[in-house]
This record gives C-alpha cells, sequence and structure tokens, in this order.
C-alpha cells in the first residue's frame, strides 16, 4: 500500500553519487516516434514512472508492438503509423503524453478517445486543440476543452503556427501531427523552447529544418516523410536531479553527484540561476550520448544569495521553479521568479501551493499572478522553521520540493499524497535515503 503521507526532517549531511531516472520529455517522445516509425526501435534508459507507462500502452493500443526487456530496456515495434484503438485511451496523469499522443492520432483517419486521471481531467487541452482544428481535426470533449476527450483525425493540412506562449508541448503536437499532413507543418516560437522532439526526429530519419528569424525561431518539417526505426538512450532528467542537487546546497556538509544528467542547452536555466545565487557547482565528464549532450554533476553545501530571475528564462526550467523556490527559502534575501504563468496549469497551481507550502513553513512569500518571490530565512544562524503539513493536490513536485526542505529545516515537513511522486521519480525517496536522507512514513508526524 502506498503510505497516506511522507514526513522529511533533519538528519546529517548528504553524501554520494547517484544517477537521475531517465528524463521524461525524452522518454515520452522515444515511445511515440518509435510507434510512429517503421521497424524496430529500441531503448534504454526509459524512466519507468506511471505517466511514460501510460505512453507505451497507448502506443500498443495504437498497433505497435511494446515489450519490456529490462530495466529501463524497451523495445518499440512501428507499424508505420497508429491503427484505431479499440478502447479507450486513459493517460493518467501525465499532460505531456495525452497532449503530444492527440497531435501524433491526429494524423490518421480514424477516432481516438482520451481520458485520464482527475487532475488531468481538470487540464484544459485548448492551447494544442487550436492548431490541431486549424489543420483540420475535429473533436468532442467537455466544457472548456477538458478531458474525457474524442479526437477525429486524418486529412490534414500544412500549417504554420505561431506559438502564443512558450510551449513545447503544443509545438511537438503540432510537428507529430504534420508528418501525416498535406505539406507538412511549421511552428515559430517567439521564445525557444526545449528541443528533443526537434532532435528525435532527426535521429528517426526526418528532414527537418530549423533556423533563427529576428527574435524568433523557425522550425519547418516537410510532409511526406517515413520515421525508421532507431536506438535510443535516455539521458538523466535535470527536472529529476534538480532535488538530490539542491537537496545538496541547502544541507550543511552536503556533496552529492548526479551522473548522466542531460545538459540540453534549452533545459539548463536552474543550474544557471543557481550559479548566480551562489551556487557550489561543478559540471565533469562532459559527453555526447545520442545527439544530447549529458554530464556529472556535483553540487556543495553552499550560502546562497536571492536574485531575480528573468521571465525569459521560464522555458528552460518550467518544472525546476518549486525547487528553485525550496533553494531560495535557505538564500539570503529576496529571489524573485517572473514569467512563471505556466506554473498554473500544471499538474495544480504551482505558485500557488508553493506559496502556501513555503508559508505554512515559516518563510515569507508574496504571489501574483506570473510571479512568486520568496524572501530567503537565511539571516545568521536563523533556519527554515518548516514543522507544517503540506497539501500537495497530488502533484509530484510539489510533495518532492517540501520533502528537499524539510531535510534541512528545524521542524519535519509533512506532505500528503506521496504516492503521485511515481509519475515522475519512481526511485526519489530510496535515493534519497541512500545520500542520508531521513524521509518516511514511521517518522515523527509535523505539527
Amino acid at each position: 500500500m502506498t503510505a497516506a503521507n511522507l514526513t522529511a526532517r533533519r538528519a546529517g549531511p548528504l553524501r554520494g553519487v547517484v544517477r537521475a531516472p531517465g528524463d521524461k520529455s525524452i522518454s515520452h517522445r522515444a515511445l511515440i516516434l518509435g510507434a510512429l516509425a517503421s521497424g524496430l526501435t529500441e531503448i534504454e534508459g526509459l524512466l519507468e514512472g506511471d505517466d511514460v507507462k501510460r505512453t507505451a500502452a497507448a502506443m500498443a493500443a495504437f498497433g505497435a508492438g511494446v515489450e519490456r526487456l529490462g530495466e529501463g530496456k524497451w523495445r518499440v515495434e512501428g507499424r508505420g503509423g497508429f491503427s484505431e484503438a479499440a478502447d479507450v485511451i486513459d493517460c493518467g496523469n501525465a499532460g505531456t503524453g495525452v497532449r503530444l499522443i492527440m497531435g501524433a492520432a491526429a494524423g490518421f483517419d480514424m477516432a481516438a478517445t482520451f481520458t485520464g486521471d482527475a487532475s488531468l481531467r481538470g487540464r484544459p487541452m485548448n492551447r494544442v486543440l487550436k492548431p490541431l482544428g486549424e489543420m483540420g481535426a475535429s473533436w468532442i470533449c467537455r466544457q472548456g476543452g477538458r478531458l474525457p476527450l474524442t479526437l477525429r483525425g486524418g486529412n490534414l493540412r500544412r500549417i504554420a503556427y505561431t506559438l502564443p506562449e512558450p510551449s513545447a508541448q503544443v509545438k511537438s503536437a503540432v510537428l507529430l501531427a504534420g508528418l501525416h499532413a498535406d505539406g507538412g507543418a511549421e511552428v515559430i516560437e517567439p521564445e525557444a523552447t526545449r528541443d528533443h522532439t526537434e532532435r528525435m526526429l532527426r535521429g528517426f530519419g526526418a528532414e527537418i529544418e530549423v533556423r533563427e528569424a529576428g527574435a524568433g525561431r523557425h522550425i519547418v518539417l516537410p510532409g511526406g516523410q517515413t520515421l525508421h526505426g532507431t536506438r535510443i538512450h535516455v539521458p538523466g532528467d535535470p527536472s529529476s536531479a534538480a532535488f538530490p542537487l539542491v537537496a545538496a546546497l541547502v544541507t550543511p556538509g552536503s556533496e552529492v553527484t548526479v551522473q548522466g544528467m542531460l545538459l540540453n542547452p534549452l533545459r539548463i536555466g536552474l543550474l544557471e540561476t543557481l550559479g548566480e545565487m551562489g551556487a557550489d557547482i561543478s559540471v565533469t565528464n562532459v559527453r555526447d550520448e545520442g545527439g544530447e549532450t549529458v554530464a556529472d554533476v556535483t553540487a556543495r553545501h553552499s550560502e546562497l544569495e536571492g536574485v531575480e530571475v528573468p521571465p525569459e528564462r521560464a522555458p528552460s526550467m518550467i518544472d525546476e521553479y518549486p525547487i528553485l523556490a525550496v533553494a531560495a527559502a535557505f538564500a539570503s534575501g529576496k529571489t524573485t521568479m517572473r514569467g512563471i504563468g505556466e506554473m498554473r496549469v500544471k499538474e495544480s497551481d504551482r505558485i500557488a501551493l508553493m506559496a502556501a507550502g513555503l508559508a505554512a513553513c515559516g518563510i515569507g512569500v508574496e504571489e501574483e499572478p506570473e510571479a512568486l518571490t520568496v524572501v530567503g530565512a537565511k539571516r545568521g544562524n536563523h533556519l527554515v522553521a518548516g514543522g507544517a503539513g503540506v497539501t500537495t493536490h497530488g502533484d509530484h513536485r510539489i510533495a518532492m520540493s517540501h520533502l528537499i526542505l524539510g531535510l534541512a529545516a528545524e521542524e519535519p515537513v509533512t506532505v500528503d499524497e506521496p504516492g503521485m511522486i511515481a509519475t515522475s521519480f519512481p526511485g526519489f525517496v530510496q535515493m534519497m535515503r541512500g545520500l542520508g536522507a531521513e524521509i518516511g512514513e514511521d517518522l515523527p508526524a509535523a505539527v
């Protein structure tokens, strides 16, 4: 059974070498493109959290051969496209999964019905549906563009779509639909977002052009292309690596190394920000794996200073703001994060939940529609108070972030619904315990 709550408390320093779980964004894309391709795709390092497993099951439902060979090792036998599924596609909590799969499914003359858990059913899909509709897809869904949703695809036409706001999910959905659209697709993004789809499409043999034009970035995918199965090595997820790294930064005497972490230039905003805060972080053993840069990253306990995080950095670290807020709580001075309105439409309203959790732990916070300011508690020997029970609304990153806070706070911190951590980081608790953290359901409850 899954624990109803988890509690983290101060212990000794954190020390050790760990490997982050496979990158979730790349894992989703590897399975989807493998299913769209012709022939065999072999994947190593796949994240085996619930979100990615839902995508694997969806690819099998659409006719691909999907087989797990061992830990992180999967084989996908692609049929060159999707066939109509016999049942509803349940994507669980996977927002990335459902949006990318809808984009891929829109290219085929069939109907597909999608649903998810309570959290995913509450998240609007309009940003993806708008361009898919302009390409010729149709759908019926709940009010506000919410799941359950039945999508009707096929006979798509080319689109040149300018993203209204930075979103790698929307960009990827349009490109995946464009694979089977008459004339392909073009996406114009005013701010660069994570480019795993573009890189991976090339790895599967697609022709894709990426060019800078003024302040924007144009991604052009010609139509009529065939993907071919390939081999993929999934690097460590920087969004997951952020938790043990920040834990080391805020826990006295700590030194933690995360091996094989993805260093895609569009995914390292957190490392840049922590560096500006004075974090002692070193990057070694930099190498190329499957077209992506990976390295070993070491973090040591540091005296952090508050900073202003510019809004243009948000696309490169949108999932890392909750754990950055924890680092900011242990800094001296204010840290202000701007341009982060996207956080309000993730698995939860992450701005509101982080503000509430930090405030309950004695941290000064100022919440705005698209910004969050954290007033660092570091004043002399003063520590973050902690001592709160935090409501996560089933959001895995909210849960993990507050558990990291509890490792260095004066009093234990408890989070509810910790089972959701498995959606992105199934070995989180075991990893942190291996580094010396005290996290468990049998620890003294927070007061």
